[in-house]
Formats: structure tokens, sequence, C-alpha cells
């Protein structure tokens, strides 16, 4: 499974593989928001296979238009293991687990996947580890662990969230680490779409569920999931893959550090969730890290000769006799 470092994109790659990053990281604190509503009415697993049900027939809609055929064979392994890891298991454990922890903890152990996802990434796919890399993820694993202190609530915490958390955190990042070689051998919308569809495969077993909960829940939660499957999930991973292709998945999953800094900011805005001081700069330490992480080291510059005379070559002294 190990593959060769990518090559260093040109500018306008990387400009764009930055701008699809962005979408990502908006959108996924998006869900945050939407999930409290959707969550309140849909259970852990219905409500997983509801936005993977949204998010696939979005995805299968565009690649009946753009006639994306099926990936090709050697495409189909990560595709397999990101969508049973990081669709599935990752979407049911994280809403699991956030009904069994608070907010905060709940961002603190999730937080540890960029982490696995760079140890990883280091020992199966020859990812490097520049030293901005690992600051950048220091500060910014520092910031999530503030904002998660600054929001945790007394008593709300229970081993078994805790646990499911943890998974998540494990199936994110290894369903990260599976997708990257299959976008070497198949397209973006490909790896997107077929994970999706074996996501929503391993949460069949909710389908009762889901009928259940859908007769009873409020519009608004069901429009929220709705929601959930085609922006959060058909469109940010699309993106993701997108750029993901284009960098390694150490400096992808140092990006979605900023999902901490963008929540705090949506619930201010939407749900009137005053921040505290902590909270602030817990989230300015997300953002500053992924600054960090993302950047690159300038090459020097050749020093110039101090004169023209110590640039020419030297000449071989004239031996001939006379």
């Amino acid at each position: 499974m190990m593959n060769a470092s990518p090559p260093r994109p040109d500018r306008r790659t990387e400009l764009l593989a930055a701008g699809a990053a962005t979408v990502t990281v908006v959108l996924w604190a998006s869900a945050f928001v939407s999930i409290r509503s959707a969550g309140a009415a849909y259970s852990p697993g219905a409500l997983a296979l509801g936005r993977l049900l949204a998010g696939a027939l979005a995805l299968g809609a565009i690649c009946l238009v753009r006639r994306e055929g099926w990936p090709p064979r050697p495409a189909w392994r990560g595709i397999a293991l990101s969508g049973v890891l990081w669709f599935g298991c990752y979407m049911v454990a994280l809403n699991w687990g956030e009904q069994q922890v608070d907010a905060g903890t709940a961002a603190l152990v999730v937080n540890i996947g960029p982490i696995l996802i760079a140890l990883l990434g280091a020992r199966l796919l020859g990812d490097a580890m520049p030293p901005r890399l690992l600051a950048g993820m220091a500060v910014s694993f520092a910031g999530a662990v503030t904002v998660g202190l600054s929001m945790s609530g007394d008593g709300g915490s229970s081993v078994l969230g805790v646990v499911l958390c943890l998974l998540a955190a494990v199936g994110y990042a290894g369903g990260v680490v599976a997708q990257k070689p299959a976008l070497g051998r198949a397209s973006v919308l490909q790896v997107t779409t077929f994970g999706c569809l074996v996501g929503a495969v391993v949460c069949l077993p909710f389908a009762g569920q889901l009928v259940r909960d859908a007769a009873d829940a409020p519009v608004s939660a069901t429009l929220n999931m709705v929601y959930l499957g085609v922006f959060p999930t058909a469109l940010a991973f699309t993106t993701w893959a997108y750029a993901l292709a284009r960098t390694t998945a150490s400096r992808m999953g140092a990006t979605t550090y900023a999902v901490p800094a963008l929540v705090v900011l949506m619930s201010w805005l939407t749900l009137g969730e005053v921040p505290g001081l902590f909270t602030l700069a817990g989230g300015a330490l997300c953002l500053a890290g992924v600054a960090v992480s993302r950047s690159r080291r300038r090459p020097r510059q050749a020093t110039p000769p101090k004169d023209a005379s110590d640039a020419r070559p030297e000449t071989a002294p004239d031996t001939r006799t006379g």
C-alpha cells in the first residue's frame, strides 16, 4: 500500500485544491449545526442511513449526467474500505457518541483523527512529515483541546460515549488513508459516489428505524437530514477527494482542524451560542495551526557573486614554449 509522495503541484492546482478543501471544511462545520436538529428526531443509525441515501441519490444523478462508469477493479479495495470505515462506521459512531457525551468531550476525542491520519499516512503511504506540518498539527490540536475544555459540561460524558467517539476517529483516519490510493486509479466522482453507496449498504440494518423515525419527525429535522446528505456528504466529500488527490493525506487531515473554529462561529451566528474567551482563543489556535501546516518553506535563492570577475571561469595557464 506504499505510495511515493506526489510531485509538488503547480500554483493553479494548489489554489484549486485549497479552494476545494475550504468548501469541505465549511460544509463539514455546518453539519454539526444540522445534526443537532436532525439528531433530536432521528436515532444515530437512522440519521446516518438517511444522510447517506440522500447523498448517494445526489451523487448518482451527477454520475448519470456525466456518464461515469464503474470504477476500475484496482480501485475497489480503497473504495470499499473507505465506504465501510468512513461513510458507514464513522457516521454511526459519531452520531451515537455525541448523544452519550457533551460536545466538548466529543471534540477532544474525535480530533485525534488528523494525528492518526498523519501516522498512518507516513507508515502506509510514505507521506512526508515536514516540521511545519507537525508544528501546525500540534498548535491546532492544542486549540481543539482548548475548545473542547471550554465546551465541556459537568458529568455529561460516559465511557461508552468516549469509546464511540474514539471509534469514529479511527474510522475517519482509516477511511482517509484507504481512499488516497483509490484516487490514483479512479475518478474523484467514482470514488466518492461508490464509497457513499458502500456506506449506505453498511447502514441498511437501520432501515426500519429510519422509516419509523421519519413518520414522527418534524419537517425541519427531515430537511436537515437531506441537507446533510446533499451538501456535507455529496458535495463536501467530493471536494475533499479532489483536494486529497492533489496533496498528502497528512496535510488534508491537518486542514480539518479548521472545523472546530468554524463550528464555534456558526453556532454563534445561527444558534445564538455566544462563545467564551477560551473558546475563541482555541478557535484561533486551530486556524493558526492549519495555516502553519499548509505553509511551505520558501526555496533559498542562490547568492550572486560579489563582482563579475568572480563569475568568470578559470583558464588553464599558457604552457606553450617559444
